[in-house]
């Protein structure tokens, strides 16, 4: 998860709800309630319950209720039923369990960290651990490497290609990285176990890269290699596609990998995309499993301010500093002005909430009665963002994050810069956050009499007088609109066997057969993956890990900070996850 995009914390969950009580609605069930808001919304998870709840006056729209979060059954192969019920018998024995221990370890083990700001491939000598890690991958996965067809894009960038036996089936995309997030020296001391370990202390595997993402890249791989043990050979093609500067935006590793996987199977030449992303965990009682069907945008804004400098004993009214520190506190008093949106997937995430038997009955109400009532949508707007985090994932967010002005104290400054982090709406635009920031200011570049000129349009008159300039522009790097929304309903192919899959995973690791097990709910990711580069292959990109990341009130283990681990029967089930994914494409008449 991109270390740049700042998804250390987004979707891990907060503390959970207690069970229900059946108690009125104290002060510490409205905090528990908020609190789950804040789980579905950083998991960015709903889900359905299969026996309605009573809605109070409002009896007669159960079946409306029936039609919100529509589930699927489980989705267990068919043609390929005999390998996928051997492979899992095998999955379930202590032998195998040491040996995805052994893959996963020997991966943690090669510190493949990637670092902001980075030289090309080959001339920054950080970049020549890959080519160990590579080493690593031919030995640890031989039939892998002698099936498949392995194209290397910009040195380390990875394409396997998995050929199927039918040229006209679209291939399946799997996607996830090599690279890992830095270990800081001066925490290497708060490990349990040190960070380029790999250790396992029989029940977890210990180390960087252990949840993010080489749990995602070693699972799909030992999945592969143990079907090619089987003698599997897939009807329809699968592909890998393996960045390796993730962490930092993927500009050397997915973003060349992008344009050869075009020139392979061409623009919506893929049947679907898996990357990383949340997984499943308990939430109000249920488990639910989250999928993210889209991304938010990502903009940075630099103010810049300059003025005359001079000596500090002769200051004028306002330096360049003071200046710039009344724009960000106009900037803090002025958030986005934030709405639920029918049809957008936090409304989704909203409308699935209805099913959960912790929720108000009057929240319930208002929630069923939006999709056609506009009072009942913004009062159920009105209690949903009582909780910041869920109105922070429906919105477009503003931070600022860095500031730096003046070079001597008695020197008055002549130059003072801000940047603003803005996380856009799935309903907003790059150009529309531009837009509103550079009316923000138009009053205080007035009052402060400054030329104002806002990503390269002039906003002030530029022969006017003027004590100083005011400069808006993108910060380091072009902004990213949000990712295109993946189709999620009945008639949506990849959404509905992907949630078939995940429940099959799902239930055959615990030898479940219940279709209410779990629910699986769109989903949206508030940061960015590698998938931004890779809208052109298919419409149907989904963000999901398949990581318990949330059960009994646990976390994710440590991602992008310390005692990163990862539960290795929760890998095990990753690998289960992936072999049914491949397997349930592999025969799908319909993608």
């Amino acid at each position: 998860m991109s270390a740049t995009n700042e998804k250390t914390n987004e979707f891990l969950p907060g503390v959970l709800p207690p069970r229900a009580s059946g108690r009125t609605l104290s002060s510490d069930r409205m905090v528990a309630l908020r609190t789950g808001v804040v789980v579905l919304a950083v998991f960015a998870s709903t889900f359905l319950w299969m026996a309605p709840y009573g809605i109070g006056p409002y009896q007669s729209h159960q079946e409306v209720n029936a039609n919100i979060c529509p589930q699927v059954f489980e989705l267990i192969p068919k043609s390929n039923g005999a390998l996928w019920k051997t492979l899992g018998d095998t999955y379930e024995t202590d032998s195998f369990k040491m040996r995805a221990v052994d893959w996963l370890a020997g991966a943690v083990r090669i510190p493949t960290e990637s670092y902001d700001q980075m030289g090309p491939v080959g001339t920054d000598p950080r970049w020549e651990k890959f080519g160990a890690f590579h080493d690593y991958l031919l030995k640890a996965f031989p039939l892998v490497h002698a099936s498949l067809e392995v194209t290397k894009v910009n040195t380390y960038g990875l394409i396997y290609v998995w050929k199927g036996t039918s040229s006209s089936l679209k291939p399946l995309l799997l996607a996830a990285h090599q690279d890992v997030v830095p270990v800081e020296d001066t925490t290497i001391d708060q490990w349990q176990h040190p960070p380029f370990s790999g250790y396992f202390d029989g029940e977890r595997l210990w180390g960087r890269g252990s949840q993010d993402d080489k749990s995602g890249l070693i699972g799909i791989m030992s999945a592969m290699e143990s079907m090619l043990e089987n003698k599997f050979q897939p009807t329809r093609t699968v592909v890998l596609a393996s960045g390796f500067d993730e962490e930092t935006s993927g500009l050397h590793g997915a973003q060349m990998l992008a344009p050869v996987l075009l020139e392979m199977f061409g623009e919506n030449g893929c049947a679907m995309l898996v990357d990383e992303g949340s997984g499943y965990g308990e939430q109000f009682g249920r488990v639910i499993a989250t999928p993210g069907i889209s991304e938010k945008g990502y903009l940075d804004v630099m103010i810049n301010i300059a003025s005359p400098g001079g000596h500090s004993s002769l200051p004028p009214l306002h330096t360049s500093i003071g200046i710039l520190a009344d724009m960000l506190v106009n900037i803090e008093r002025n958030p986005f002005e934030v709405h639920l949106e029918r049809g957008s997937p936090t409304y989704k995430i909203a409308q699935c909430l209805v099913h959960t038997p912790d929720l108000p009955a009057s929240l319930r109400r208002d929630i069923i009665h939006a999709e056609h009532n506009e009072l009942a949508l913004r009062r159920a707007e009105q209690e949903l963002f009582k909780n910041p985090m869920f109105k922070n994932l429906v919105g477009t967010t503003q931070a600022i994050d860095l500031i730096h002005g003046g070079v001597k104290v008695n020197a008055l400054p002549e130059q003072a810069w801000a940047v603003v982090n803005h996380r856009i709406s799935t309903q907003s635009s790059v150009t529309a956050t531009k837009r509103r920031d550079t009316e923000l200011l138009i009053s205080l570049a007035s009052q402060f009499n400054l030329s104002y000129t806002a990503f390269g349009a002039r906003i002030t008159d530029a022969d006017a007088p003027a004590f100083g300039t005011l400069t808006l522009s993108e910060a380091y790097t072009h902004g990213l609109e949000p990712a295109p929304v993946s189709p999620t309903g009945n008639d949506a192919v990849p959404y509905q066997l992907l949630s078939g899959t995940i429940r099959a995973a799902y239930n055959s690791h615990r030898g479940l057969s219940d279709d209410d097990s779990l629910i699986i709910s769109p989903g949206i990711m508030s940061g960015n993956t590698d998938t931004r580069y890779y809208w052109k292959l298919t419409e149907h990109i989904f963000r999901y890990g398949h990581t318990d990341g949330a059960r009994g009130g646990s976390i994710i283990s440590g991602v992008h900070t310390v005692n990163e681990a990862i539960k290795v029967s929760n890998f095990v089930e990753m690998i289960r996850f992936f072999t049914t994914l491949i397997l349930n494409v592999d025969e799908s008449e319909l993608l």
